[in-house]
């Protein structure tokens, strides 16, 4: 496995278990405080409740936060593990049977839900600047785009991640640590979660992130077919491939309009490209990939050379490359060599996950970068203020270290159906629909591989007045640029209204 997937996936060990307790409260009491302790035995069934305020869009909502941890059952009914969640409900809300309840995930696999909650859709937001990058002081402020206003937000980190742990060092983890278990065992809990808070009745929404898109996607179907539960929407921030099959010169190809994206942002196209914007950029270069690279590339190294010259010319006009490197790449360049080739002149790499950001090698040579820039930028902002955040605002006080990066290994990839299920969870369902939401510059689940999945999702085309697809001038965390945070929640807010049925209107075709 190479470094960067590892990254992507999971590079950090586990912390041993702590039980979660509650300190000094600001204000009103907690419900259900639980005393300081030293102790690191996991809490399997803890909760600590807040109140608090936002505005948003100018209107000031008042909310409870619930925070604390549910337990896994294994197949005698004994707790397996503690599933650690954040729950987000507005305030004066008489029937919550007509009041949305979004569900959250993040990925790696091996992620907590950090990300979108402090960075998207919930209340509070990462200090940082209009950009995304870093600031001191470290903390948090209110989020005036976040999603409450319209509807309830439960933020869940999956076995590992955050504050969520086995019970003990003899549980087997094998039976989180995979692509199906992991969704049989999350529809459990969000079973549990929803019965508990009394929200059967409200309609339902999941939302992941990155590997997190993988989980909804699969909990779609398992969620329908396993819990009896059934969604009005699935959104995707940044998809992975579903499990979608796309190999040989497809997977070669498409990854060019990205690699355009990227030479745009850092100025690197022929000036006629550059003085353009991005989105009249990219559509030209998208139908060169399909009409032209796709079927030139499947001729392999039968093409003839005045066509691969023809190719290669294009691609470097297109990558912002230079013609020797994507001749010498046999017209495929890897993503590691153009993360490195880019701006090696200038004395840069471009970030991974999100090519706006910049990084500095040891040295000039070589073939791929030593580090991720981007994502040593986001763990640096976002580490201390989800600490920060739990402990002082929250209440939620532990001795256990919150995992940003857990250790989900070995996880089981294998029979990853995700996009099919995805599928049949929406033909089941007339209820439900898909949004997907890309940053161009996210060279991890880049856009055009995102189009692609839609495209390849449903390919009966019946389906498709369903399906929706967004593209933003950011990255991988496509909400971290502050125009694009406000523009991305606002496309929320209408896709989980126009995803309600009217008064009356029947799940049917």
């Amino acid at each position: 496995m190479n470094k960067y997937l590892a990254l992507l996936t999971l590079t950090c060990s586990v912390a041993i278990n702590a039980v979660a307790q509650n300190g000094p409260p600001a204000g009103p009491a907690p419900k259900n405080p639980m005393p300081i302790s030293k102790s690191r035995i996991l809490a399997t069934d803890s909760s600590v409740v807040t109140h608090h305020e936002v505005t948003i869009k100018g209107q000031k909502i008042a909310y409870t936060a619930t925070t604390g941890t549910m337990p896994i059952w294994d197949e005698e009914g004994r707790p397996a593990a503690g599933v650690f969640y954040t729950f987000y409900e507005r305030d004066g809300i008489t029937d919550r049977s007509t009041r949305p309840l979004v569900i959250s995930f993040n990925g790696g696999p091996g992620t907590p839900s950090v990300w979108m909650e402090l960075g998207y859709t919930g209340p509070r937001l990462l200090n940082a600047d209009d950009e995304g990058y870093p600031v001191q002081p470290y903390g948090i402020k209110e989020n005036p785009n976040s999603i409450l206003d319209v509807a309830d937000i439960v933020y869940v980190d999956p076995v590992n991640t955050g504050y969520s742990r086995p019970v003990s060092k003899d549980i087997a983890t094998g039976q989180f640590f995979g692509v199906n278990q992991d969704i049989k065992y999350l529809a459990e809990w969000i079973n549990t979660f929803v019965t508990r808070k009394d929200r059967w009745a409200s309609p339902k929404f999941l939302i992941g992130e990155s590997y997190g898109t993988t989980r909804v996607s699969g909990l779609a179907l398992e969620l329908q077919d396993a819990q009896w539960m059934y969604l009005n929407g699935v959104i995707l921030v940044s998809p992975t491939d579903l499990g979608i099959e796309r190999s040989g010169p497809v997977q070669s190809a498409l990854k060019l309009p990205y690699f355009t994206a990227t030479a745009w942002y850092h100025g690197m196209l022929p000036a006629d490209l550059q003085k353009k914007d991005l989105t009249e950029v990219l559509p030209e270069v998208e139908k060169f990939t399909i009409d032209e690279l796709i079927p030139a590339m499947s001729r392999g190294g039968f093409i003839d050379d005045a066509a691969r010259k023809a190719m290669a010319t294009k691609i470097a006009r297109y990558s912002g490359l230079n013609e020797k490197v994507v001749t010498e790449s046999n017209l495929d360049v890897a993503y590691d060599l153009f993360w490195k080739e880019l701006l090696r002149d200038k004395g840069f790499t471009v970030g991974r996950l999100d090519s706006r950001y910049k990084g500095i090698d040891r040295q000039a040579g070589g073939t791929s970068p030593d580090y991720n820039a981007e994502l040593t930028s986001w763990l640096h902002e976002f580490t201390p203020a989800i600490n920060i955040y739990l402990r002082d605002e929250l209440k939620y006080k532990t001795d256990l270290k919150y995992n940003m990066f857990g250790s989900v290994w070995p996880w089981d990839d294998k029979n990853n159906h995700t996009g099919e299920n995805l599928r049949q969870a929406i033909a089941e369902n007339p209820y439900l629909h898909l949004l997907i939401q890309s940053g161009y510059y996210d060279g991890a689940c880049d856009y055009f591989n995102a189009k692609y999945s839609l495209w390849q999702l449903d390919p009966s085309g019946r389906l498709k007045d369903r399906l929706k697809w967004e593209g933003y001038k950011s990255g991988h965390m496509l909400y971290l640029r502050k125009n694009d945070l406000a523009t991305a929640t606002e496309n929320l807010r209408t896709f989980i209204k126009e995803s309600l049925p009217k008064p009356g209107q029947a799940a049917k075709y």
